[in-house]
């Protein structure tokens, strides 16, 4: 059975990007997975101290909650991670744990040697996001840094789904057709093609 590691990065439980998530992450469980949930904004995570503590063993120096999900990301299979916009960029607790995972990065290109170019990535990730605005560049920043955050965890940014329009809790449920769609690319994660 596959694991998947389901990252909530929105400060709102109830958040659109949650009500997102929720729904992928049912999907997939249909599908066959076991999915774990973390939800970030209950994490006590310090900000990365660039004190490259990790370049003696990859792994971050800090003590915090972080040295625990450090651990799920390696044992999972796939990952999905889900976070509101903020200023065309990921919220402030998904900016914390991609940094600290920067660990991961020092583990791979430093310790490990990996060149870019190489191996195929192991796992495959599914990003959610949604924005207030419908600009049309909304999710370009973003999207660049989770190619290469998804990069850095050996994974592969499979498929992103992306909603404009969404701002205020629950505006997602206008458009319920976004829920079935989220909720399909968490079966379709699945698919034997893939990792099931």
């Amino acid at each position: 059975m596959a694991k998947i590691l389901a990252i909530y990065g929105s400060p709102r439980r109830e958040g659109n990007t949650s009500l997102l998530l929720r729904q992928s992450v049912k999907g997939a469980r249909e599908a066959g997975a076991d999915v774990e949930e973390v939800f970030l904004r209950d994490l006590k995570m310090s900000p990365c101290l660039e004190i490259y503590g990790c370049r003696k063993t990859g792994r971050c120096v800090i003590q915090d909650d972080f040295q625990d999900l450090y651990d799920r990301i390696l044992a999972c299979d796939g990952i999905f991670l889900a976070t509101p916009v903020f200023f065309y960029s990921v919220s402030a607790h998904t900016k914390i744990f991609m940094d600290r995972c920067q660990s991961l990065w020092v583990k791979k290109y430093w310790l490990e040697g990996a060149g870019e170019g190489g191996e195929r990535p192991l796992r495959r990730g599914l990003f959610i996001s949604a924005g207030a605005t419908k600009g049309r560049k909304l999710f370009d920043g973003m999207l660049l840094s989770m190619r290469y955050f998804f990069d850095a965890l050996d994974t592969a940014l499979w498929r992103s789904l992306l909603y404009r329009g969404l701002d205020a809790e629950g505006d997602v449920l206008k458009h319920p057709e976004y829920l079935v769609d989220a909720h399909g690319a968490g079966k379709e994660f699945m698919d034997p093609t893939g990792l099931g």
